[in-house]
C-alpha cells in the first residue's frame, strides 16, 4: 500500500485556526494520499490584545512568528485566512493555493432580539462598522480582542450586546446554532477563502497544491 505524503504545516493555535488547517488537509485528501504534521504558534497577534485591529489591515501582525519559522525551514506550508495575509508577502513565501471556501458574509450575532437602541456591538473593522451603521445608526461600536470564543463570550455574560464575526468562522466552528442575522454591505477581499503558503523554491508543493487552487 502507498504511504501517505506527510506535510508539515505552520498555523496558529486557536481553535479556529486549527479548524482550517484540518480543512485544507480534508480537501487535499481527495486529491492526494497525505497526512498533516501541525506546528501551532503563538504570534504577535495572538499576544497582543490591546492594539486596535482598524489601522493593521494587511500587515504581518497575525503571520510573523509563522512567516520566520518558515522561512527558517521549520515547516514546509503554512495556513492563514486568506483575508489577514500581509501585502507583499514575506520575500521567499508564495501563495500556492487560495481554496474556494465557505459563506463570505458577514453576521451580527446576538442574544436579544430585539437589539435595544443604542446597542453596544464589538467589532474592530471600520468597513463592518459603517455597514452596521447604514442599517442602524444608533447602534455604539467598540473594538474587541481575543479569539472567537472568548470574544462570543463577551455576548454571553453580557458585556456586549452584539458582535460582529465572519460566517465563515461560525461555520468552521461549528457554531451555526447561534443566533444571528446576515449584514449587508461590502465585505473583506477573500473572505471566507484560506490561503496555504510554502517557500517559493518549494516546487514540490507548488505542484501538490494545484489541485485545490481556485485562482
Amino acid at each position: 500500500m502507498r504511504s501517505s505524503l506527510k506535510i508539515t504545516v505552520g498555523g496558529r493555535g486557536s481553535r479556529l485556526s486549527q479548524a482550517q488547517v484540518w480543512e485544507v488537509q480534508g480537501e487535499l485528501s481527495k486529491h492526494h494520499l497525505v497526512e498533516f504534521e501541525p506546528y501551532w504558534i503563538t504570534t504577535t497577534g495572538d499576544k497582543d490584545l490591546t492594539t486596535s485591529l482598524r489601522s493593521l489591515e494587511k500587515t504581518d501582525f497575525f503571520t510573523r512568528e509563522i512567516d520566520e519559522l518558515q522561512l527558517q525551514g521549520q515547516f514546509r506550508i503554512s495556513i492563514h485566512s486568506a483575508k489577514d495575509l500581509p501585502e507583499p508577502l514575506r520575500p521567499g513565501l508564495t501563495i500556492v493555493a487560495l481554496t474556494q471556501g465557505v459563506d463570505s458574509s458577514d453576521s451580527l450575532l446576538f442574544n436579544i432580539d430585539p437589539l435595544p437602541y443604542g446597542a453596544i456591538i464589538g467589532t474592530s473593522s471600520q468597513r463592518r462598522e459603517e455597514n452596521l451603521r447604514q442599517w442602524r445608526s444608533d447602534l455604539r461600536c467598540v473594538d474587541v480582542r481575543g479569539n472567537i470564543d472568548q470574544r462570543i463570550a463577551l455576548v454571553d455574560e453580557g458585556k456586549l450586546d452584539g458582535l460582529v464575526i465572519a460566517e465563515a468562522a461560525l461555520i468552521r466552528l461549528g457554531l451555526t446554532h447561534r443566533r444571528r442575522m446576515k449584514i449587508d454591505g461590502a465585505i473583506a477581499q477573500n473572505q471566507g477563502r484560506l490561503a496555504v503558503i510554502a517557500r517559493e523554491e518549494d516546487t514540490e508543493m507548488r505542484e501538490l497544491f494545484k489541485c485545490i487552487d481556485t485562482r
